[in-house]
């Protein structure tokens, strides 16, 4: 080896550790190895080559004399070709004419206008003794230097390409540690403030508030699916609360609550003139969210028009408001819940598959408080501490009506239970509650529940109950949907929610019927 190219290459060395301080940006740093190569030791050409995490492809992570395009179409399957030989086998491999190499695939292209003899250079990239890349290169070097010097300074080079990534990894790893104990110490800090927190010991809830952990700090859509009641809008509020938009609105939208005439404009706003009493512009909720969280309640209820302009800004994070051409871009999470099997609904059509897909990125299942019954008490005594912060009461249970409300099935799930609670706070006129005075509140009542009722043909469940206040309220209006919606204080898209609930169709087309021929 001449001494001229010795001290070339001790100078490509120390240029290339003088880099090691920003390994960080290690994009623009293997770059830049890549140039100080090129420019040095007049190299035309030369790649990195990773494993893509997702694909499990080989990819050209960093180039030099490379297009982009020439760039992107560097992938290789593991074994493919040259690189993916060099990978697989975890040894230097040398083409001295990539003309005479059936192996040398060239999927870049950027050869295909070379004149001459064109000679190639690989070396794995090695950390702990397994491949974790390649180092490619055109022929640094005339015919007087042999391809073992070649691959000595190579392997050279790839060592501390090797130590690069390390480090990257190192760093990486650590960042999500710090994130996920940032998390966890906030959680804990807005437990012990009395900010949003779950209650609960139990294992599904447990798995419930790992999943939150996980999910909270990235940007991923949640999808939470569960019975209502069961405390989906607290864990929609606590993943905005742990995540880096907290500083950012969370709007909550209940997609069943608005009429669907007036749903559009609620989401996406609209113009002057848009429609009917659209006497000015409004802004929609998802502008309204812009750079924070929109959680979209009863998502199963929004219509199939209005699903594909939710997909659209899923997947492109723009729209357009009512009566306006001009796109607006908004950057807003996603959270959304519901008590339907959408997977059902989108097989049979009543919901778009694709927004199905997109929304369930990350779906938790937040289970109904019949399933995690050792929860009760805790949850019972969470409840009483709010009632005496709220009404001033200190309210106790006896043991045998602390029972009655364990074994109640709590088909209203975590809200109901609140609900009585604040009623109980009201009502009783004693602090010490006793399992009698709870009957006429549990309506459902296992059989063996010491102090309520079983429940009989006289003691209606709460779907019962709801289904009477419907019907009674159609037959006073005539078995007009949207009078007996106006009646009960629901909009029409809510009573119509509850007309398929109850199957109550059949029955008002025959009332109807039966109005018209009298």
């Amino acid at each position: 080896m001449s001494p001229s190219l010795s001290s070339l290459k001790l100078q490509v060395l120390s240029a290339i550790c003088q880099w090691i301080d920003k390994a960080l940006e290690l994009e623009e740093t293997l770059s830049e190895v890549l140039r100080i190569l090129s420019e040095t030791l007049s190299m035309k050409r030369a790649t990195v080559t990773l494993v893509d995490p997702e694909s499990g492809r080989l990819v050209i992570s960093a180039s030099h004399g490379l297009t982009p395009e020439e760039r992107a179409r560097g992938v290789y399957d593991l074994g493919e070709g040259v690189t993916g030989l060099i990978f697989q086998t975890a040894k230097p491999y040398v083409v001295p004419d990539i003309r005479q190499e059936p192996l040398f695939l060239d999927r870049t292209g950027s050869r295909q206008l070379e004149k001459g003899r064109v000679s190639f250079v690989g070396v794995p990239i090695m950390l702990h003794g397994r491949p974790i890349g390649v180092l490619n290169v055109d022929r640094l070097f005339g015919d007087h230097v042999s391809y073992d010097e070649d691959l000595d300074f190579l392997t050279v080079v790839a060592t501390l390409i090797g130590q690069f990534l390390s480090l990257n990894e190192q760093v990486r790893a650590r960042e999500e540690a710090l994130v996920r104990e940032n998390v966890s110490l906030r959680y804990q800090i807005s437990r012990e403030r009395r900010g949003p927190a779950i209650v609960g010991k139990s294992q599904s809830m447990q798995e419930v508030e790992r999943q939150i952990g996980k999910v909270s700090p990235t940007k991923a859509t949640v999808l939470l699916l569960g019975e209502s009641g069961t405390g989906k809008t607290l864990i929609a509020r606590i993943i905005h609360e742990l995540s880096d938009r907290k500083a950012h609105p969370f709007i909550k939208v209940n997609c069943a609550s608005i009429p669907e005439n007036l749903l559009e404009s609620e989401l996406f706003g609209h113009e002057k003139g848009a429609f009917t009493g659209a006497a000015g512009q409004r802004s929609g909720r998802f502008e309204e969210a812009h750079r924070g969280t929109i959680f979209l309640d009863e998502i199963g209820e929004l219509p199939l028009g209005l699903q594909a302009k939710l997909l659209r800004v899923l997947q492109d994070k723009e729209f357009e408001r009512l009566g306006s051409n001009r796109t607006r871009l908004v950057d807003v999470r996603i959270l959304a819940a519901t008590n339907r099997d959408l997977g059902a609904l989108a097989e049979t059509g009543g919901f778009r598959a694709d927004l199905y897909y997109r929304l369930s990125v990350f779906p938790i299942r937040v289970p109904p408080l019949r399933e995690r019954k050792e929860d009760i008490p805790g949850l019972i005594s969470h409840f009483l501490d709010k009632a005496a912060r709220e009404y001033g009461r200190t309210l106790s249970l006896t043991p045998d009506a602390l029972a009655a409300l364990t074994r109640y099935d709590w088909p209203g799930n975590v809200r109901e239970m609140e609900n009585l609670i604040e009623r109980l706070a009201i009502l009783v006129d004693n602090e010490r509650i006793d399992a009698p005075f709870l009957r006429p509140y549990l309506l459902q009542s296992a059989p063996d529940a010491p102090g309520a009722e079983p429940r009989t043909a006289a003691t209606p469940s709460l779907k019962e109950m709801e289904k009477g206040e419907v019907i009674a309220a159609l037959r006073r209006n005539g078995w007009i949907q949207y009078k007996a919606a106006r009646a009960l204080g629901l909009t029409s898209r809510q009573m119509g929610y509850r007309v398929r609930k109850f199957g109550l169709e059949g029955l008002i087309a025959q009332e109807r019927a039966r109005d018209r021929g009298a």
